[in-house]
């Protein structure tokens, strides 16, 4: 969420913003709502200070039924004003949640994923002299997945991991934390079951209010008990990444700014409804419901030049695991067009993937600057005593299914048998080097 005193004087630039991202706002009709918003907050709280004066009066008076006349006739026009401005302020919060944070210079113009401008490359992709297979295959024939059973107990994108697929997965997972916790990550496993406020202040409600229709999230539909027995009314949700729980973390929170750079980690399960892409991927690990994941996130002082170090110290991690893992990649930097609406910059590392065929998206790094933390909360003392939003970022270190779907189809030999990773041996039954058909 931008500052609305930010957006009166950047008109121009917020406008240029919104639709280089491609966001449905009209931008007139929120600074039209904000002038009616700031002329009946002033009128109400007008009334209200002359009410409180004729609280004092009346107290003083030896005639008052005159000041209770008056005071009964503000009560009236407070009566009236407060639904009007509750109906305009309202209006105002679902057209300013969707306002976009402007876009770094140096980040491509472009309307989808095809404007996405490939930066870097490392390693050559994987090729074979023998016809390669894709992972389904190569997970069926180690036994070490099953997608059929995996739809009937947990239905459409359900499987199981068994066997050594189970240790590869974990081994990823503790592979991944463990070079978290040596770059100054700070581990946490972080809550998977949230409150509201975690995921509209980190950004994965595309309006004020959850909607089943176009936030890819599951709502947890059973009711929650207090600590007094007494039903709650708070709604619960599902992550889909363990962002919104990192950051959540220090919502409310007034920081130090020689605490900050702030930089922390969490493993969790993942939970994602996938409803926005309906139609892909429809066989196999890419694009499932549920998965683990290790996410960096970092909280930092608001320097734009900071910032962008940090990210790039993100990403870098990022990649010396991929290439420590032996997986050829590539990095990208996100278009205009295909940022979500709070990022200000965006890069994606995408696994080459022999078997699909194709390059997919391993890691996804953003900066959100400060639309997070006004939304969460989230701010610090600078060095001159003034209180100031922090900035907010976060990168995915490595996620389960799609390193998984790599390691097996890079690593796949002519004998039907997938080598380990030599750093993940440490995590493999017997330390073995490499999975074979039972």
């Amino acid at each position: 969420m931008l500052d609305i005193r930010f957006i009166r004087e950047n008109k121009k630039a917020v406008k240029k913003a919104i639709e280089d991202k491609n966001v449905d706002l009209d931008l007139d009709k929120l600074l039209d709502l904000d002038k009616k918003r700031v002329r009946a907050l002033q009128k109400i709280e007008k009334l209200q200070k002359e009410r409180n004066q004729l609280n004092d009066r009346i107290a003083k008076a030896e005639n008052k039924e005159e000041i209770i006349a008056e005071g009964s006739k503000i009560k009236e026009q407070l009566a009236e004003l407060d639904p009007e401005y509750k109906k305009i302020k309202d209006e105002f919060d679902d057209l300013m949640v969707r306002v976009p944070t402007i876009p770094s210079k140096d980040t491509p113009k472009g309307k989808s994923d095809a404007d996405n401008v490939e930066i870097d490359k490392w390693g050559e992709k994987t090729e074979f002299k023998f016809k390669a297979k894709d992972h389904i295959e190569l997970g069926k024939d180690l036994d070490i997945l099953d997608l059929e059973r995996g739809s009937k107990v947990g239905g459409y994108r359900g499987y199981y991991l068994k066997n050594e697929g189970v240790s590869l997965v974990m081994g990823l997972m503790m592979y991944a934390i463990n070079k978290m916790i040596k770059k100054g990550f700070a581990p946490m496993i972080p809550p998977t079951l949230v409150k509201e406020f975690a995921l509209f202040g980190s950004g994965y409600f595309k309006g004020k209010k959850y909607d089943g229709e176009t936030d890819e999230i599951y709502q947890v539909a059973t009711s929650d008990k207090e600590a007094d027995g007494s039903e709650s009314k708070e709604k619960k949700f599902l992550v889909g990444t363990a962002e919104p729980s990192l950051l959540a973390y220090y919502s409310d929170e007034l920081l130090d700014e020689k605490d900050l750079p702030i930089r922390t980690c969490g493993y969790s399960q993942c939970y994602r409804s996938e409803i926005g892409s309906y139609g892909k991927d429809t066989k196999g690990m890419y694009r499932v419901h549920e998965f683990m994941k290790v996410e960096q996130i970092i909280v930092s002082k608001a320097d734009i030049g900071e910032a962008d170090a940090l990210q790039q110290e993100m990403v870098g991690i990022t990649r010396e695991m991929h290439e420590e893992l032996g997986l050829p990649y590539r990095v990208l930097q996100i278009c205009t067009g295909d940022m979500g609406v709070g990022k200000y910059k965006m890069f994606d590392i995408e696994a080459w993937m022999p078997g699909l065929e194709r390059w997919g998206e391993t890691g996804s790094a953003s900066n959100f600057l400060d639309w997070q933390s006004r939304r969460l909360n989230v701010k610090y003392v600078d060095k001159k005593g003034k209180k100031q939003h922090a900035y907010l970022l976060n990168n995915t270190a490595l996620p389960s299914p799609r390193i998984f779907i790599a390691i097996l189809e890079n690593y796949q030999q002519a004998d039907g048998s997938v080598v380990i990773p030599e750093v993940l041996r440490k995590w493999m039954p017997g330390n073995i080097e490499r999975i074979e058909r039972k």
